[in-house]
């Protein structure tokens, strides 16, 4: 039995099954006729189907007797409540509970038909429903959709600098939204308008660009404030609600429309365009997190126009609302600033240096935030120099000695500097440059010397806008130590090698001369600017004492007078300033504990200038010009007097070569008297030739061969040289004296 039971369930198929389950457990005739509907017997099982029986009649216990019972018992309980009800609702107490729940079951649960149908004609069905339904809509829309024209605009143009209203925003509205959904191909979207021309889509464009601002401030009836600072919102108007809806429709097109334009211009019309709006997106958060986006794509990878705008955009939410937005917005531009300066090149330079100084101006609206973010960030790249130490493998270098990481420590060395003083952010200036001087000493070899000097001038920057004293000096005469400039350099370079925008040099490039030239007029660069920020120190020449003897010791050792030149002329410059210091000092009638008074002095003798500083200030002028000429692309080739090789093909050698043996053997007198004129003409051949002419003309014949070939192969018809015969000699020995003479004087020679 159970074998068959198990194949009569194998038989079923899912439809059946759940058609004998729901039979059985909702229809008493189940019980009787379990076989004829189920195909299975009732074996071993009555007592489960009796109980399933006696569940379900007393499930069908109707609603109506429950609920008179009820009443019943509510007579009892509640008596004053029972007659409110027989004087106010006697409808309530006297309705016909005869029903069945029978009725009810039925309509609660879903009885299956007797027959079931073919599940293909009741998809085919639908089909036809939903076909039919698409094609109602279509027809709809074909009837209900608008096509823009020139026209339509002049006339909303005209309409809304005159009176802007609620219904005229939403046409100009429903059209801009249909106009942006073609710029991504989207033909799906239920528009009342249609735009197809090009000339009506930039027409549009430009319409809403120029108007729709003024517009809807006056639709809005919003006033500026007197205080430009302070920011009126849109929804202080009571207009705000009845316009809202169109309005975020209106800015979600201005968003689609920035992400979908490529065209600089363009782009730069839009932003500025949406600079007006940024009151319109604070009041919307969800666009207002959109346009962020967008902004800050522009901001880091757009045009620099473009990166301008975005910035004041940015810079402008964050203004007014700091609480909302300055945490993540601050977050997404360093984020972004990490990522874009994966890679430098002097095209890039600039705009890197660019996003340095904007994303400084945002952490300068909040110190409180700016520590916080700045702790985390330093904090990490903390962490990867100390993985690098300790690991000291190939990939933990990497991600240290990277761009991206000196770029950040350059950020951070920028906020600190233009943020001082700052109590809160002061804390930070010791680890930063701990984790600078560990960059620097992981990997003390001569190819690093770019990256160690990107680290000096980090240090430089910070030292002289905090007040603070870091080493900087020790680090850079160590790199004039180490390098022999008086070994002739294996390899001449016709270009420079652009410190700027350079971390590592190659083995080839420290062989070569324009890295020792670099390297000198770096230092030179470096030595010069850090004495320049110490220039009016008190203890300037304790300080420059130990650079005074290295570079004693350099001149004396170094015999190139191109690399002696420029610092012999450092030299002079920093002992110059130490003796007007010492000087100055001298005259003093405080103590060295005396702080305030040591303060007061460094600042008078800051205030009224230095022979140092004053030095600096005319070299910074023409330093900038010629990094300009660097960062643009244009290499310092005018300084460089190099010979050039013009090769000349093998044609235009034997051309050349053969007029110049043709000149040696043709002679023909200066003036027209002179009636002795000596020309060789007849046929090419070597058999006529005499034997003291063979040796006399070897060496030009093989200079010949060498350069251009045999020439009689080539050219049998050119005139060629012929011996000389007796008559001709006899005549060329009786010529002019002053020939003779000058042929005696050879032969005495």
């Amino acid at each position: 039995m159970a074998a068959k039971q198990k194949r009569h369930l194998q038989d079923l198929s899912v439809d059946e099954f759940m058609l004998s389950g729901l039979d059985s457990g909702s229809d008493s005739e189940a019980d009787e006729e379990p076989e004829q509907q189920n195909g299975l017997k009732r074996s071993n099982k009555p007592k489960v189907l009796e109980s399933n029986a006696l569940t379900t009649d007393a499930g069908k216990l109707g609603n109506a007797t429950e609920h008179k019972k009820q009443l019943s018992r509510l007579q009892d309980k509640d008596p004053e409540f029972y007659k409110f009800l027989q004087a106010n609702d006697q409808k309530l107490l006297n309705f016909d509970d005869t029903d069945s729940s029978d009725d009810e079951e039925e309509r609660k649960y879903h009885r299956l038909p007797a027959a079931l149908e073919a599940a293909s004609s009741d998809d085919d069905d639908d089909e036809e429903d939903e076909e039919g339904l698409k094609a109602s809509k279509k027809s709809k829309k074909a009837v209900e959709v608008t096509k823009v024209t020139d026209k339509m605009i002049k006339d909303w143009k005209t309409l809304m600098k005159k009176d802007p209203n609620p219904h005229l925003f939403r046409e100009v509205t429903q059209a801009f939204k249909a106009a942006v959904s073609t710029t991504k191909g989207e033909g799906g979207i239920q528009c009342r308008y249609k735009v197809d021309d090009s000339s009506v889509f930039n027409a549009l464009v430009l319409f809403c660009i120029r108007d729709i601002y003024g517009a809807l401030q006056r639709m809005l009836n919003l006033k500026p404030e007197k205080d430009q600072k302070k920011l009126v919102l849109p929804s202080s108007s009571p207009r705000w609600q009845k316009n809202q809806i169109d309005i975020k429709m209106y800015l979600s097109g201005v968003i689609q429309l920035l992400s979908c334009l490529t065209e600089s211009t363009v782009i730069s019309a839009v932003l500025q365009h949406t600079n007006q709006l940024v009151p319109y997106f604070l009041c919307l958060p969800k666009q207002c997190r959109h346009l962020v986006k967008q902004l800050m794509k522009q901001w880091s990878t757009g045009e620099e126009t473009s990166r301008v705008l975005s910035f004041l955009a940015l810079n402008k939410m964050c203004r007014h609302k700091q609480e909302t937005y300055l945490n993540p917005i601050l977050k997404q531009m360093y984020i972004s600033y990490v990522q874009n300066c994966k890679f430098t090149s002097p095209n890039a330079l600039p705009m890197i240096n660019f996003m340095q100084r904007t994303l400084t101006e945002m952490y300068a609206l909040d110190t409180q935030a700016s520590y916080q973010h700045a702790f985390i960030y330093i904090r990490q790249l903390a962490i990867h120099l100390r993985n690098a130490m300790t690991m000291k493998k190939k990939e933990t270098y990497q991600s240290v000695y990277n761009w991206q990481y000196i770029h950040c420590l350059f950020l951070w060395c920028r906020v600190l500097s233009t943020l001082h003083p700052s109590d809160v952010l002061q804390p930070l200036i010791y680890p930063l440059c701990q984790v600078i001087l560990g960059t620097i000493k992981l990997v003390p070899s001569s190819r690093y010397y770019p990256l160690r000097m990107h680290c000096c001038r980090a240090l430089t920057l910070l030292s002289s806008s905090t007040n603070t004293f870091v080493p900087v000096l020790p680090f850079l005469l160590e790199m004039l130590q180490q390098v022999d400039f008086n070994k002739k350099p294996g390899r001449m370079s016709k270009k420079p090698i652009n410190f700027a925008v350079t971390l590592k040099l190659s083995n080839v490039n420290l062989t070569e001369k324009a890295y020792k030239d670099g390297l000198i007029d770096q230092l030179y660069d470096l030595i010069l600017e850090y004495f320049h920020t110490q220039s009016s120190s008190i203890g300037y020449p304790e300080l420059a004492l130990p650079t005074v003897i290295q570079l004693k010791a350099f001149l004396k050792e170094c015999k190139v007078p191109n690399y002696c030149k420029p610092m012999r002329q450092l030299l002079e410059k920093v002992q110059e300033n130490s003796s007007h210091i010492t000087g100055r000092r001298q005259k003093a009638a405080f103590g060295v504990a005396d702080a305030a008074a040591v303060a007061a002095w460094e600042k008078q003798i800051q205030e009224e200038g230095t022979p140092l500083s004053r030095y600096y200030s005319q070299w910074k002028k023409l330093r900038e010009k010629e990094i300009q000429l660097e960062i643009s692309g244009k290499e310092r080739m005018e300084d460089l007097d190099l010979p050039e090789i013009k090769r000349r093909k093998v044609q235009e050698k034997k051309v050349e070569d053969k007029k110049e043996f043709k000149d040696l053997f043709e002679y023909e007198s200066g003036s027209d008297e002179d009636d002795g004129k000596l020309k060789i003409k007849g046929k090419t051949g070597r058999r006529g030739y005499d034997d003291d002419y063979d040796e006399d003309m070897s060496d030009m014949s093989n200079d010949e061969e060498v350069m251009g070939g045999d020439s009689d192969d080539d050219d049998v018809d050119e005139e060629a040289p012929q011996p000389l015969s007796s008559s001709a000699l006899i005549k060329l020995a009786e010529g002019d004296e002053d020939l003779v003479e000058d042929l005696e004087l050879s032969d005495d020679d």
